[in-house]
């Protein structure tokens, strides 16, 4: 029997449609939307002489670094490798880890761990970069105490959820490109010239002439900073809407910096120093409204990037990449999220860089280097994609050898800024990269050291015990949740909790089995019957997007069954069995301890060592299945014990003699 599983969320809006345009402009494009706030101030503080062929080659690198990188790589390549409709890079190694080597979950690991730490630094310079514009009206207006304060708001709204926020924030994206756009225009036709940028030339000649090239790359790069979290967003939005809508932002946006740079050109005296060319080039009459325009589009790329950061983490937890925290459905909209802990980890992790480097300039410097990185590992996990749909070698090898080298060239210049700031997204991304190495590893260790049986062995005795009416009745109901991956197998120590600890009666033993698949909204089930109205056995197959809810899922099981008339649930104690009343559910979790098998052995010691540490910041396994604690035994078993007794020293006897001697 094969069942779908519901959960009762609603799919996401993806049709196209104004509405879906709307949507994705509020959803998908905060952050590469606001990079017009810092892109052009970080390119004319390189150093460099601000003439005409400076500006022009800056301007043609963003140009085509927009085109080349975004558009070609991201929109019309990267858009088209959907896991199922869902994008984003796990969602992408999700789809590929059945047909390639085991070792790719290491690219999916430090993509996703880079991808996070840019969640910390993009919402501090986006909001710390709006507010400075305040400094052209009042100088001594406190930037910082005002920046802490939006992003307070920003993180402390999360816990509410966005549902009804979608639209309004794809309004309100629409008339901030509408802005950028016109501006541009208006800053454009004054100085007509910087159209020569659509011409690579420019961009070739600058990156060979310049001495700084390395300087000029780190800040053009920014401009394209948005487009990892354009695929993440893929099964939100659809493919068409994010490909319709990038047409009207990559033109606003690319009309924004040639109005930048034709107000370099003109105010080359003025451009070096504090100055922002994009609040330069607003009309004095309308500077605090573009200021609280700019405001608003840096808080909604900050939630965007922190929901975004919600999903990864909810998606490494079902891929086993991360242990399992506390995760709240604030609204009834599908694969909306709030992890509190790493909302406030965010945050901290927020309020510290603001504080850190006190303003956007310093802020530019650690910007860029993580997500370059990820970049870089998608580019990868896109190779293999393309293989695994037939593309051929030739054109396979020439897409990743460009984009590696591409992208190692601003990974290069990135890395310039690596004492000046870069060290600390490194360092966030190398500690949540770190976090999900162990995790993998110790989890690897943990399925070395289980051992199994065959189920079909001990049939007879769970019938046995049943029938025995000398052992008290345990519960009606006892549920175990099955970690033998092998078909009509069971986890010994499941066994041992049945029979030997304290052999358990029962009316009905349930034996859970978990898959998580690599389709993401896969929620469906099959269940058997081993022994009539005895044994079940119900395998669960589960989304990397969808969060356990096994207490609700085997509800709907029984349901089905009961509807079926494959299982009476009434009680088996007469008086209750009289009024027709259901037995009582119990789950037993087997929680299984390390204890050092070999003190030789320690690169295993330390492994799971910290992996005990790890699991503090998540839940226990009751929670992370979402099942009812009220109804849940925690067992705790040694997880090595054969190996312990056969490795073990044995004691000797002595006689009495040589005892007295």
């Amino acid at each position: 029997m094969a069942r779908t599983l519901h959960d009762g969320t609603s799919q996401a809006m993806n049709k196209v449609g104004f509405a879906g345009l709307l949507v994705t402009l509020g959803i998908v494009f905060g952050d590469i939307g606001t990079s017009p706030l810092y892109v052009m101030k970080a390119i004319v503080n390189t150093g460099e002489t601000l003439d005409t062929n400076y500006v022009l080659g800056a301007l043609s690198c963003i140009i085509w670094t927009l085109t080349i990188q975004t558009t070609i790589k991201y929109v019309l390549v990267a858009l088209n490798a959907d896991n199922n409709g869902e994008g984003g890079i796990l969602a992408l190694y999700a789809l590929l880890r059945k047909h390639r080597r085991k070792w790719i979950y290491m690219i999916a690991i430090i993509g996703a761990g880079t991808l996070l730490a840019d969640g910390i630094i993009t919402p501090a310079i986006t909001v710390t970069t709006a507010i400075e514009g305040l400094r052209g009206i009042d100088p001594e207006l406190p930037v910082i105490p005002i920046t802490l304060g939006i992003i307070t708001v920003i993180f402390f709204v999360q816990r509410f959820g966005t549902e009804h926020i979608g639209r309004p924030f794809g309004v309100f994206m629409l008339l901030w490109f509408l802005l950028l756009g016109i501006v541009g225009t208006i800053g454009l036709v004054a100085c007509p010239q910087v159209l020569k940028a659509f011409n690579p030339y420019f961009a070739i000649c600058l990156l060979i002439e310049s001495p700084h090239w390395f300087l000029i790359l780190g800040a053009v790069f920014l401009c394209t900073t948005g487009a990892e979290a354009l695929y993440s967003d893929l099964g939100h939005c659809g493919k068409r809407n994010i490909t319709i809508s990038w047409i009207f932002v990559k033109s606003m946006l690319i009309l924004n910096y040639l109005g930048q740079g034709a107000w370099v050109l003109s105010h080359t005296d003025m451009a070096v120093g504090n100055e922002n060319p994009f609040y330069a080039i607003m009309p004095q009459g309308i500077l605090l409204f573009s200021i609280v325009m700019a405001t608003g589009a840096a808080i909604v790329a900050s939630q965007a990037l922190i929901s975004g950061s919600f999903s990864i983490l909810s998606e490494a937890m079902n891929l086993r990449f991360w242990p399992r925290m506390r995760i709240k459905h604030p609204t009834n909209v599908k694969g909306q999220l709030f992890i509190p802990m790493v909302n406030l980890a965010m945050y901290i992790g927020v309020v510290f860089t603001v504080l850190l480097f006190r303003d956007s300039n310093h802020m530019e410097a650690a910007y860029g280097l993580a997500i370059t990185i990820t970049m870089l590992m998608t580019t990868q996990l896109l190779g293999f994609y393309l293989r695994m749909r037939g593309v051929s070698r030739a054109l396979t090898v020439l897409f990743v050898g460009g984009y590696c080298v591409i992208e190692g060239i601003f990974l290069a210049a990135n890395l310039s800024k690596f004492v000046a700031g870069g060290w600390f997204t490194l360092l966030i991304g190398g500690l949540i990269c770190f976090i999900m190495f162990v995790w993998v590893g110790a989890q690897k260790i943990r399925r070395r050291y289980m051992s199994t049986r065959r189920l079909s062995d001990y049939y007879g005795i769970i019938s046995d015990i049943k029938a025995d009416e000398s052992i008290p009745k345990y519960a009606s109901n006892l549920v175990y949740v099955n970690h033998a991956h092998k078909d009509g197998c069971v986890d010994d120590k499941l066994l041992y909790s049945i029979i030997n600890k304290q052999p358990k009666r029962a009316d009905h033993y349930w034996l859970i089995n978990l898959e998580f698949v690599d389709t993401p909204d896969t929620l469906e089930y099959t269940c058997s019957t081993l022994i009539k109205d005895t044994l079940f056995s119900v395998n669960m197959r589960i989304g990397f997007r969808i969060e356990p809810r096994v207490s609700l899922y085997l509800r709907h099981v029984v349901e089905d069954l009961v509807a079926d008339g494959e299982l009476e649930l009434t009680s088996s104690y007469p008086s209750l069995r009289k009024n027709k009343i259901p037995g009582d559910f119990c789950f037993i979790i087997i929680h299984r301890i390390y204890y050092p098998e070999d003190s030789r052995d320690r690169k295993q010691n330390l492994l799971m060592s910290l992996y005990a540490l790890i699991r503090r910041i998540g839940i226990g396994e009751p929670n992370a299945l979402g099942l009812d604690t009220s109804v849940v035994v925690v067992e705790r078993v040694p997880l090595i014990i054969a190996n312990r007794a056969r490795n073990a020293q044995r004691i000797v006897k002595v006689s009495e003699d040589d005892c007295e001697e």
